[in-house]
């Protein structure tokens, strides 16, 4: 396989990771999903992750059928990876996509689970001890001596269990040799490190100590030539000072002497020279005995060593999952596969959910449950394939869409989800619209080109979409959404519409259903107050009165409060006064 061969990788991205990583080294840094690697030779971050996560999973990717899908999966993804413990994890997470095969999808919860469970199951001090031993990874700069030393530090920890058994396995004393062999073996290949051993050590010393002498030979000429009165003596002379300045043995300096020099100073120089050449044969000897030694002992570990890496490596992202999935108290949802459209394996339903957004805000989220399709939940009727959500303006009908398809998309990616509850199906296509205010006929057509395809292509689909009527005047904005909501029954989907014209959309198909949030008044601090669990088989109306009565309240002079009061008026002053007059009764009381 060639490097163009991997989605995005052109002749120019190509070219600058042959030159610099090499065709081997490239093709196995994306393999291995190394963001780094490539980022390194000149691939800009974002180019990375898009061409490792088409590698990773690029079928599941298709899941995404519109810019809005891909934009809350970024955001996920985004979320997942600030929890991760080492730059492996972090590249490792940054390009989780959706799995198109069920058996992968549950296999990923299995092993989600099992590491929330197991970082559960350790107090404070054990989950710190063990990041601990993690903080050190990426600063080592990675490699198996830093896989060694950290899987030698976590059983130090004493973790055992789930994520942490196959640390159980590792021949600690071996791994020890082996990690110290490994941190003074460099990857590149390079001398062996200061440290592995002694006697490499000293005559390094030496040596360097022979070639700083034999960097300024007259001042050892002039440290020597003062106490000798023949040629016999200026010998003796210059291996008694060359021996006390560096430690070399006296027999080795002589050794070095040259049997003729033209002169006093040619002599100094070329014993120095000779004794430097001398000396680093020596080294260089004693360098390859030790990496021979150290090499045997890495060999000897190794099957330990390649365990300890992989071990690592995979504890690394269970564990940085976990941490996710517990701060946000993350449930495993139920998964139904919707094979073949059957609308008896069709559903999304949600009991308990919230909003990962503003949980990550540190928001106070009011749970919301709600269904479509045929569920097992209580108090939700079931067997409805469509939801036309209606409602309070700023009433959360934006952000359930948001956290049904954060739902969807966490569940179609092997991850637990954030629900009490969650009965997941399937799908091939998740359609999610946001809101977007523009009667530009281009948009209008960009949009109706991006939902209706997956709806029309003959796989399971997920339609949720926000104020369709934003993008084109009121009445063929209800004539299209009322289209819109029959192909999806008619094509066995799933669907939640977010819409202000739900009157204008009778009559509904049979297995569509309105249901309605309703703002209950204004707070003391005149918030609006909000009941965000949806009544089911209710309209829900705007409450443009709470908002009125919101700007009267906070007018800033006698001018802007009689204009107010004016569309106070126009929505009804008494509604108007009767609600500021229960916030203040609330406030009061």
């Amino acid at each position: 396989m060639r490097l163009e061969d991997y989605w995005g990788v052109g002749p120019k991205t190509a070219g600058a990771l042959r030159e610099e990583l090499g065709e081997e080294a490239a093709i196995a840094a994306i393999e291995a999903a190394d963001s780094r690697a490539l980022v390194g030779a000149g691939v800009s971050r974002g180019r990375a992750t898009r061409i490792l996560r088409r590698v990773e999973g690029g079928e599941g990717l298709d899941l995404l059928a519109t810019r809005d899908a891909r934009a809350v999966y970024r955001d996920v993804v985004e979320l997942v990876e600030s929890f991760a413990i080492t730059e492996y994890a972090a590249d490792q997470l940054r390009v989780l996509t959706p799995l198109t095969d069920r058996e992968a999808i549950e296999s990923r919860l299995d092993e989600t689970m099992a590491a929330v469970e197991a970082w559960r199951a350790l107090d404070e001090g054990t989950r710190e001890a063990v990041l601990d031993a993690f903080s050190g990874y990426d600063s080592r700069a990675g490699g198996e001596a830093a896989s060694v030393e950290t899987a030698l530090a976590l059983r130090e920890v004493g973790v055992r269990e789930g994520v942490f058994a196959p640390l159980a396995d590792l021949d600690a004393d071996a791994l020890s040799e082996a990690g110290v062999a490994l941190r003074a073996l460099p990857e590149d290949g390079g001398t062996v490190e200061t440290g592995a051993d002694d006697e490499l050590d000293r005559l390094r010393a030496d040596l360097g100590r022979v070639e700083d002498m034999a960097a300024a030979p007259d001042e050892v000429l002039e440290a020597v030539q003062g106490t000798a009165r023949d040629a016999s003596a200026f010998r003796d002379a210059l291996a008694r000072h060359v021996t006390d300045e560096t430690g070399v043995e006296g027999a080795a300096v002589r050794e070095a002497m040259p049997g003729e020099a033209t002169d006093a100073a040619d002599f100094v120089s070329e014993t120095l020279r000779g004794l430097a050449r001398a000396l680093r044969e020596r080294v260089d000897e004693r360098e390859a005995t030790v990496r021979e030694e150290l090499e045997a002992a890495v060999e000897t570990a190794r099957e330990d060593v390649d365990a300890a890496v992989q071990a690592v490596d995979d504890i690394a992202v269970q564990v940085s999952l976990a941490r996710f999935a517990l701060a946000f108290d993350l449930r495993r949802p139920t998964l139904t596969t919707g094979e073949g459209g059957a609308e008896s394996d069709s559903v999304l339903a949600v009991e308990a959910a919230r909003s990962l957004d503003l949980l990550a805000a540190g928001v106070d989220v009011q749970p919301v449950t709600y269904a479509v399709g045929d569920h097992d939940l209580s108090d939700v009727p079931t067997g409805d394939r469509v939801g036309v959500l209606t409602g309070a303006n700023s009433g959360g009908k934006t952000t359930l869409l948001e956290t049904l398809c954060q739902v969807a998309l966490l569940a179609h990616m092997g991850l637990p989800v954030p629900a009490e509850r969650a009965e997941v199906s399937l799908v091939d296509s998740l359609v999610f619209h946001r809101r977007h205010a523009s009667f530009n006929a281009g948009v209008l057509e960009s949009t109706l080109r991006s939902v209706v395809p997956p709806l029309t292509g003959g796989g399971r689909t997920l339609m949720l979409v926000d104020e369709f009527e934003a993008i084109t005047e009121p009445g063929s904005a209800a004539d299209l959404l009322h289209g819109l909501v029959t192909l999806t029954v008619e094509r066995d989907a799933l669907g939640v519409f977010v819409t202000h014209l739900a009157e204008d959309l009778e009559p509904l198909p049979d297995v569509a259903r309105i249901d309605g949030i309703f703002a209950e008044g204004l707070t003391p601090d005149l918030d609006l107050q909000v009941d965000y669990q949806p009544r089911f088989g209710t309209l829900g109306r705007s409450t443009p009165e709470f908002i009125v009565s919101r700007l009267v309240a906070q007018a800033r002079d006698g001018e802007e409060r009689a204009g107010f009061q004016t569309l106070a008026r126009a929505v009804g002053s008494e509604a108007v006064q009767r609600t500021l007059a229960d916030a203040k009764w609330t406030a009061e009381n």
